[in-house]
């Protein structure tokens, strides 16, 4: 097949030609979870959206040819903080929040990446990369604490697209004493006796955040790779400090050459806060929400944008996969023409291609085989509809609060009800059984009931 893959490349900020390095090894790295609590609906957008991306490179470029690093932060000061603030240790803390981080993933159905690394795992690279860095001049001792210096790589800032002055006063950046630069940024700094550290030639101490990928990423991936994702809300500091100690330490003209980010989550159009309580886990939704409804909500606007999370696009997931379902079946998945997934060549236009899938359903429905299969198939290959239409079923009728003789005899009262002309107390029963998992339908002759 062709290999017309476009991508948005926030380096150029602009929509480029996908060409790797090398077609027959495509890399990809894209930042993962830093366990210091567990993900919420904000941390599961990328695991979706990159999870599509490489079904699609392996789809282009074949299926072991793309090798996908994800990291896991497991020491940084807010696990530190953490850790004080719940009482636990930094081995149960990480340990259990990692845990929950892997149900996540299943639970949206994201394939397992090629390589999942640990910071901890990794502290004698981090060191040579530091030594290597102020042997060059890069980076500066003060104090037992290591900083990169940024007046020392002159195309700092051209991932934001802003220059020093611009970064200094429209970002957050870390106060300290010990640096010779507002935006010259930790590399070590060095541990309090009961925090976690590592013996190094500037002291006991632990990494700076940015400099665990720039190690993690070259280990796994090399010097230079094709593709390094993450949120948005990585461009600046974290993807900036990452280009710089890279390349400055390995000394090369570039680092990753296509850089992605999707777009903010928000809840009911407010930014998801702590301090306001709205924060939606994904361990949370678990509880009350198949995961195949939260990956098909996530892909339903296009990565790039900002992503609204509310009642209403939950709903409407909820509907289209209750509507999918109705064609289900265990029919052997085909291989997927181009113009079929063309959308997803595109920049990963996923609402394209999900309104590509209505069509596909819309010629099912009608009773064409050829269509079914290409629907199937379709659904599958962005990680739908892998779940059989029991399994489904099952889930739905597992989170009711009621069972079908209480739904029946409700049923039964509100259409006496409605012959009475008491349509208040209709409603309330109908309020009563969605309130418990269940959604009735008035037709012609009949009320329908489902699961919600």
């Amino acid at each position: 097949m062709t290999k017309n893959l476009n991508l948005f490349n926030t380096l150029s900020n602009k929509k480029e030609k996908f060409t790797p390095l090398d077609n027959s090894k495509v890399g990809m790295y894209v930042c993962g979870p830093t366990v210091y609590d567990f993900p919420h609906i904000g941390n599961a957008r990328p695991l979706v959206v990159f999870d599509v991306l490489f079904r699609l490179l392996k789809k282009v470029y074949g299926e072991n040819k793309i090798t996908y690093v994800r990291n896991i932060t497991d020491i940084d000061d807010k696990i530190i903080e953490s850790s004080k603030k719940n009482k636990k240790s930094i081995d149960e803390l990480t340990k259990t929040v990692t845990a929950s981080f892997h149900e996540d993933c299943k639970y949206l159905n994201c394939l397992k990446p090629s390589f999942e690394p640990k910071a901890t795992e990794h502290i004698e690279e981090m060191i040579s990369m530091v030594a290597n860095l102020i042997k060059s001049k890069h980076a500066y001792e003060n104090a037992k604490h290591v900083y990169f210096s940024v007046s020392s790589f002159k195309e700092y800032g051209k991932l934001s697209n802003k220059n020093s002055e611009q970064l200094v006063a429209g970002s957050r950046v870390e106060i300290s004493k010990y640096k010779k630069d507002p935006l010259d940024f930790v590399l070590w700094k060095p541990s309090d006796v009961n925090d976690p550290g590592w013996d190094s030639p500037w002291g006991r101490g632990r990494p700076g955040w940015h400099l665990e990928c720039s190690v993690m990423s070259e280990k796994f991936l090399g010097k230079k790779f094709d593709i390094h994702g993450g949120g948005l809300d990585l461009v600046f500091p974290h993807h900036e400090n990452e280009i710089a100690q890279s390349r400055c330490a390995n000394k090369t003209n570039n680092f990753a050459n296509y850089w992605l980010h999707n777009g903010f989550v928000t809840f009911d159009k407010e930014k998801m806060s702590k301090s306001i309580g709205n924060i939606v886990t994904t361990n949370k939704l678990r509880e009350n929400i198949n995961g195949q409804v939260v990956r098909l909500a996530l892909l339903s606007s296009h990565y790039k944008q900002p992503l609204d999370w509310n009642e209403k696009l939950i709903n409407e997931s909820q509907n289209t996969l209750d509507k999918w379902y109705t064609q289900f079946d265990k029919t052997e998945a085909e291989e997927l023409h181009e113009d079929l997934f063309h959308p997803l060549l595109e920049d990963l236009n996923t609402p394209e291609y999900i309104s590509k899938l209505h069509l596909l359903y819309d010629e099912t429905s009608k009773g064409n085989k050829s269509s079914k299969v290409k629907f199937l198939s379709a659904c599958k290959f962005i990680g739908l509809l892998e779940e059989d239409k029991q399994s489904w079923e099952n889930f739905k009728k597992s989170k009711a609060k009621v069972d079908e003789n209480f739904i029946n005899q409700k049923i039964k009262d509100r259409n006496n009800a409605r012959k009475a002309g008491d349509y208040k107390l209709a409603d309330i029963i109908r309020t009563e059984l969605e309130n418990n998992g269940v959604i009735i339908e008035d037709k012609t002759d009949q009320t329908t009931w489902k699961y919600k």
